[in-house]
């Protein structure tokens, strides 16, 4: 064993990135059925990707995403009008709403952008479908707009060697979902409208 003393906890910090640790050692593959884990991610991304800063998600998102738009409209030839302060309402159910990052000129298509942490980037990169903590939200859109045919899902993190891809979602991938998640939407709010007058009547 090679024992190392360092002389203040930045470069003890930096010491451990990319290393697998005691504190990471448990969170790298699944023991079920030895998938990657985030804990996989954030070692790769501790390897290629410039540290993050002390700058908040979502501040960096907002910062970023213009950005983004821009840098996705060079590699695709596309127009994209960027969406600051939209929202969007199903015709039928305004209670039905979604905000989306941009708008495509000349096709029934918007963009999402997800400027994330490097390991969820890397993550996305490497499996190249959409994270399911984002699906809802990708559904959302076709639910509000049944003209909408196609939702560019940009990733960007310029701390990354791959800092921009994109996935390209249809309809069709989604169709059985977006019709139940429609129908679940109107059933909550059909609800939610009889507690409502239960609560104001009572």
């Amino acid at each position: 064993m090679i024992i190392k003393k360092l002389t203040n906890k930045e470069e003890w910090l930096d010491e451990r990135r990319g290393r697998i640790t005691g504190t990471s050692a448990g969170s790298i593959f699944s023991k079920r059925d030895k998938k990657p884990l985030k804990g996989f991610y954030t070692l790769l991304a501790e390897r290629v990707a410039i540290p993050a800063t002390l700058e908040s998600a979502m501040d960096r998102g907002l910062r970023l995403e213009e950005e983004a738009i821009k840098r996705f409209c060079e590699i695709t030839k596309k127009k994209v009008d960027h969406c600051e302060n939209v929202i969007c309402y199903r015709e039928d159910e305004p209670n039905i709403a979604y905000s989306p990052d941009g708008i495509v000129e000349k096709e029934n298509a918007d963009v999402e952008v997800k400027c994330r942490n490097s390991e969820a980037h890397i993550e996305a990169f490497l499996t190249g479908g959409v994270p399911k903590e984002y699906e809802a939200q990708i559904i959302q859109g076709f639910v509000v707009n049944d003209e909408l045919k196609t939702r560019y899902m940009i990733f960007y993190d310029p701390r990354c060697p791959r800092d921009l891809f994109y996935l390209t979602i249809n309809r069709s991938d989604y169709k059985m979902k977006i019709i139940e998640a429609l129908q679940e939407q109107k059933d909550t709010l059909k609800q939610l409208a009889e507690l409502e007058t239960r609560i104001i009547n009572f």
